[in-house]
């Protein structure tokens, strides 16, 4: 690894989160489980609420689009008061969040009602956002060279910004330009990267895209992206091949800017 010259039609950086600006030991450790842990406590709390009321709805009509699929678990409606008919309810859509978080399914229902969750968590102090060491100083000397900083995750633009809102390094959302997740399209899809340089303002070559995903770092490089892949602790191994024909860095650092010269 070492040193990666930045090509000198870059203006803007795209990163990934999960394993790229966040230890992926966060995300399944913490973010997660607090989800599964705290799912029916935080139901019964807001269930009044509006804001619960078209969470569950959303994860209803979800549950009637995946009737078909092997073990889904549907969530009725209310056919009665009382603590009894509630807590059916409420079960049923625990179950469901459940099932769906065991296939890691990534339904805007499901992280609709995710971030919402989170919201709460981090508010109350009860999980920070977890930032590798090197991000932060590295993206304060690109910004002073006039580069442009995105984020580009499948968690939801909400969820990207609770985790640099209420960070370990502090309230960092001041860093980044722009948000983006996958309502402008999947990360595994190159037509994704066009929409996001379209909606920057810029062409495809002018964006470096740091991803730890090879998959995702493909579709961009199909879109004419320029890639890096980020190898971190915790990420999944590269194969031979991958790690020979993509550049690779382990930290923010290595990248040189050829306006820092």
């Amino acid at each position: 690894m070492g040193v990666l010259p930045v090509p000198a039609e870059v203006s803007a950086i795209l990163l990934d989160i999960e394993g790229t600006t966040t230890p992926i030991a966060f995300v399944q450790e913490t973010l997660f489980p607090y989800i599964t842990n705290n799912v029916k406590e935080y139901l019964r709390t807001h269930w009044e609420e509006e804001e619960c009321q078209r969470d569950v709805g959303l994860l209803r009509k979800q549950a009637q689009e995946d009737s078909s699929m092997d073990g889904a678990v549907p969530i009725p409606l209310e056919s009665g008061s009382g603590e009894e008919e509630l807590e059916r309810v409420i079960q049923a859509v625990v179950d469901n969040v459940h099932w769906q978080m065991s296939l890691d399914r990534k339904t805007t229902a499901l992280k609709q009602l995710q971030g919402h969750m989170w919201r709460a968590a981090y508010a109350t102090g009860h999980v920070k956002g977890e930032i590798f060491e090197d991000v932060v100083p590295a993206i304060r000397k690109w910004r002073e060279a006039g580069m442009k900083v995105y984020i580009y995750s499948s968690g939801s633009i909400e969820a990207q910004k609770l985790l640099f809102g209420y960070s370990t390094e502090g309230d960092i959302l001041e860093l980044f330009d722009g948000h983006f997740d996958t309502k402008i399209g999947p990360k595994v899809e190159s037509e994704s990267y066009r929409r996001i340089a379209a909606s920057i303002g810029c062409a495809t070559n002018n964006i470096l895209f740091l991803t730890d995903v090879p998959r995702e770092a493909n579709a961009a490089e199909e879109a004419d992206t320029h890639v890096a892949v980020v190898i971190r602790p915790g990420n999944a191994g590269l194969t031979d091949d991958e790690k020979s024909y993509y550049s690779l860095i382990s930290s923010f650092t290595e990248l040189f800017l050829p306006s820092s010269t």
